[in-house]
């Protein structure tokens, strides 16, 4: 049987339904709804034959890792993607649990970030084994938690030694391949203005006018180390939190008074290569001219704390590696179109924790996953088509990369 005649044998019903069953595991990130989920896939791995196991990440948390051993011979292949998922929020007109199907979507917290992903690798691999395919290679699904901490499930999986030849990680991009992704840090800013009574407004240094005056300018960022445009598109600075009042405390009951100081949170992106070092240097040159604008006023930056937690770092592969070719090919065969391939906004702005494959390992791999377009909302859903098709263009993939024995 051709790879394109096995990529049509796919159980559209089947694998909806699977999909719909990991939605109603409430699995919110940190809770034990996330340890329940990873028990479930690890049955439904056992119950095909694969070599599975819980895997200690930290405390009572544990990652979902299954095998499918090769007869050898054959390049190994891991999938990777998280099982926990971020609080429903209000505004939902469907149960964010119920794993809604209807004629064109399928609905439910975490269906987008990322159980359509999760899903669609471990029904690939299902797929091939019913069908008697036997591989030179391993594959490896690696089902993790803790991505919504940085990472710590991924990073756990690899300090025990779990890796492969190649990687995909099934974040949502809307079924594009992302061969580079942002690094991301977080940022603090302080001005410190003068006060006066509005009466002496003029006298005054207005930290408050100062912030409004920064603002567009910091979002409105790239950084001067990128090297060139594909890194400059996924540079990206962006103010989330603005403070400002009277002292360091933000006394409000004296609104006659000139602000003197202002609180600015916010993040930032930069690619592979480019340092988050330079990128503060450049916010400080920012902040420079801000000072030479309102004579008087004094700003200083400085990265915020990670309190322990791991960032995710930037991620790239080479668009002529093995892995992306093979995606490519996968997608061109089921589609019939080129698959936008490369550092695509908005996923390229993502973590994702490729980016530990990449820095840990040194692993060649690309992000590439259902869903994106809905995602993080209310009513988070993805297309039933790209659910679909992500199952085919992952199993032509497989065959591609660990070959039939």
């Amino acid at each position: 049987m051709t790879p394109e005649a096995l990529s049509k044998i796919i159980d559209e019903k089947a694998w909806l339904g699977f999909l719909a069953g990991m939605v109603r595991h409430k699995s919110y990130t940190e809770t034990p709804g996330e340890r329940a989920l990873c028990e479930h896939m690890v049955e439904r791995m056992g119950a095909i034959g694969l070599q599975a196991e819980l895997s200690p990440v930290e405390g009572e948390r544990v990652n979902a890792i299954g095998v499918w051993k090769g007869a050898g011979g054959g390049k190994s292949l891991l999938f990777n993607g998280h099982l926990d998922t971020n609080p429903a929020t209000e505004g939902w007109t469907v149960d964010p649990w119920g794993g809604l199907v209807d004629d064109r979507f399928i609905y439910g917290i975490g269906v987008s970030n990322m159980k359509a992903g999760d899903a669609a690798y471990y029904c690939a691999v299902k797929t091939l084994i019913d069908a008697g395919v036997r591989l030179k290679g391993d594959v490896i699904l690696t089902f993790v938690v803790g991505e919504l901490q940085g990472g710590v499930g991924t990073l756990a999986a690899i300090r025990r030694g779990w890796k492969a030849d190649y990687f995909v990680n099934s974040e949502p991009t809307d079924l594009q391949a992302l061969t580079m992704h942002a690094a991301a840090f977080t940022f603090v800013i302080e001005l410190q203005g003068i006060t006066r009574h509005m009466s002496k407004r003029e006298e005054a240094v207005d930290a408050i006018m100062a912030a409004c005056a920064l603002v567009p300018e910091l979002n409105a960022m790239r950084f001067s180390d990128a090297p060139d445009d594909e890194h400059r598109a996924i540079n990206r600075v962006h103010v989330g939190v603005l403070r400002g009042g009277l002292g360091r405390e933000f006394h409000e009951w004296r609104p006659p008074q000139v602000a003197d100081v202002v609180r600015i949170k916010g993040s930032g992106r930069y690619g592979p290569g480019q340092t988050q070092a330079h990128a503060l240097g450049d916010i400080r040159r920012v902040l420079d001219g801000l000072e030479q604008r309102f004579p008087g006023l004094k700003a200083k930056v400085e990265a915020e704390d990670a309190t322990g937690r791991p960032m995710m770092p930037a991620f790239r592969v080479d668009r002529a590696s093995r892995i992306v070719k093979a995606v490519n090919q996968a997608y061109r065969t089921v589609r019939g179109v080129e698959q936008p391939t490369g550092a695509i906004t908005p996923p390229g702005y993502y973590g994702t924790d490729a980016g530990h494959f990449f820095k840990e390992l040194g692993m060649e791999g690309v992000v590439c996953g259902p869903g994106g377009r809905y995602n993080t909302m209310p009513d988070e859903r993805v297309d039933i088509v790209d659910y679909l098709d992500m199952i085919r263009v992952y199993l032509l993939t497989i065959l591609d990369i660990c070959e039939v024995a």
